[in-house]
C-alpha cells in the first residue's frame, strides 16, 4: 500500500516562506548545476533526450541526456539538437562500461558539457581526470543514506532513488542534500516521446510493479534498475545464461559478451519506449510509478513538486 491517497492535496504556495526555505536549502544544488531548482531529471535510455532533456531545462530544472548505448557520433547529433531548443544548463549521462566511453567524453568536451553524470560503476582509468581536464563538473552516485549525513558539508549531494513527492525532497533536503533527481514522474510528461503504451503502462501501475533487474553471471554486468514485470524479464535473463555459456565455451570474449548484453538490453528498452511493445520491451520504471497517474508538462511536475516540497517545510517551520 503506496499511501498516496492519504497525502492531502499541496496548497498554493507560490512565494510563500516555505518557497524561500526551499531555495535557501537548494541553494548550493543550483548554483553547483546552474539552474533555478535542482532538480535533476533521471537519465532513461530512450527517454531522456533533446526533447525531455530541454523541457526540464527550460521549466528552471536540470535536463540529462541519457547516452546509453549511444555511439560518438549519436551523442555529438544529440547534445547539438538538445543545445538547439534551450540555453539553459543540463548534462550528460555516460555509462562506466560503454566500450567507447574515451570517445564520448571527448564529445562531451567537444561541445562544452559543463556537467558529466557517470553510471555503471567504477570508471576506467583516467576517465575522471579527461572529464575534469575538458572542463566539465561531475556527478556519481552512492547511497545515500549512508553518507549523506556524514559528507553533506564537504561537497553537494544530490539525492535519487523512488522520489515521487515533493515531501520527500523536503526531507532530504533537510538531512543536507541539495537537490534531488527524479527520471519516473517526467516520463509520462507531454514533451516525453514515449509510446503511448509505455506511458499508459505507466499510469496504470503500482510501487510493487517496478523490480529490480537480475544478473545472472558476474562477469556480465548488469546496471541494477527497476522494471515492470513483463514476459522481457525472462528473456533477458535467457540471453544471460546464453552469452554466459558462450563465454564459458571460449566462442566470444569478455568485451564481446559486455557488448552483447549491453546491446541486447538498449535494444529491449527500445522496443518498449518507442515501437510500444511492453510485453517484450524492458519497461524501466522506479518505485514512485504509483504516484504517475496522468500526462501533464514537464513544467506543471515541477512546479507541483516545487509546492508540495515547500508546504512541508512551511508545515515543519
Amino acid at each position: 500500500m503506496s499511501g498516496e491517497g492519504l497525502i492531502a492535496e499541496p496548497r498554493a504556495v507560490h512565494g510563500s516562506e516555505g518557497h524561500a526555505k526551499l531555495r535557501q536549502l537548494m541553494h548550493r544544488g543550483t548554483e553547483f548545476l546552474g539552474c533555478e531548482i535542482a532538480i535533476l531529471g533521471g537519465a532513461m535510455s530512450w527517454v531522456s533526450e533533446r526533447n525531455l532533456v530541454s523541457a526540464i531545462s527550460n521549466a528552471g530544472g536540470f535536463g540529462v541526456i541519457a547516452c546509453g548505448a549511444m555511439t560518438p557520433e549519436l551523442l555529438d547529433t544529440e547534445i547539438a539538437e538538445t543545445r538547439a531548443r534551450t540555453d539553459r544548463p543540463f548534462g550528460v549521462n555516460l555509462i562506466t562500461m560503454h566500450p567507447q566511453i574515451s570517445e564520448l567524453i571527448d564529445i562531451c568536451a567537444k561541445h562544452e558539457v559543463g556537467h558529466v553524470v557517470l553510471a555503471g560503476g567504477l570508471p576506467p582509468g583516467g576517465a575522471i581526470e579527461r572529464i575534469k581536464g575538458g572542463g566539465a563538473r561531475l556527478i556519481c552516485f552512492a547511497l545515500a543514506q549512508e553518507i549523506l549525513p556524514h559528507i553533506a558539508h564537504d561537497m553537494p549531494v544530490f539525492v535519487a532513488g523512488g522520489i515521487g513527492r515533493g515531501e520527500a525532497i523536503a526531507a532530504y533536503l533537510e538531512m543536507g542534500a541539495v537537490g534531488v533527481q527524479l527520471g519516473t514522474r517526467f516520463v509520462c510528461a507531454h514533451e516525453s516521446i514515449a509510446h503511448p503504451n509505455f506511458k499508459k503502462a505507466f499510469i496504470r501501475a503500482s510501487a510493487r510493479d517496478a523490480i529490480p533487474s537480475v544478473q545472472i553471471d558476474p562477469r556480465l554486468p548488469v546496471i541494477p534498475v527497476r522494471a515492470l514485470k513483463n514476459k522481457e524479464m525472462v528473456n533477458f535473463a535467457a540471453k544471460q545464461r546464453e552469452v554466459a555459456q558462450a563465454l564459458d565455451e571460449g566462442a566470444i570474449e569478455m568485451a564481446e559478451a559486455q557488448l552483447q548484453i549491453e546491446h541486447y538490453w538498449a535494444g529491449a528498452l527500445r522496443r518498449a519506449v518507442i515501437d510500444g511493445d511492453v510485453e517484450s520491451g524492458s519497461v524501466m520504471a522506479g518505485q514512485s510509478v504509483g504516484m504517475v497517474t496522468r500526462e501533464e508538462p514537464v513544467a506543471a511536475i515541477i512546479q507541483e513538486l516545487a509546492d508540495e516540497a515547500a508546504a512541508a517545510l512551511e508545515n515543519r517551520g
